[in-house]
């Protein structure tokens, strides 16, 4: 085997071993969904309209806040799997 044939086998092995890693982190993203109302302070992952940065939540718990977990335990965590009505918190 000459060094350009152990080049080539290099890179190809080096695409094939990218390639399924992105399948796995495609199907991992698949198998999550949002949960409101469980991010702690500064760890949210993602804008509200309050702000448009993750890690930027005010307070722990926030209702307009959400963390990506795992599917089917938002719930079992405590939080809600759509944002809380602004006016009903208004109201409060």
């Amino acid at each position: 085997m000459t060094k350009t044939d152990r080049m080539i086998r290099s890179a190809i092995s080096g695409l094939l071993v990218l390639g399924v890693t992105g399948i796995a982190l495609e199907a991992q993203a698949a198998k999550t969904e949002k949960c409101f109302g469980v991010a702690k302070k500064g760890q949210n992952d993602c804008g509200t309209s309050e702000h448009a940065c993750s890690g930027h939540a005010a307070k722990d718990n926030d209702p307009n806040e959400w963390k990506s977990v795992p599917e089917g335990t938002c719930e079992k965590l405590g939080g809600k799997l759509a944002a809380a009505d602004s006016k009903d918190e208004k109201a409060k």
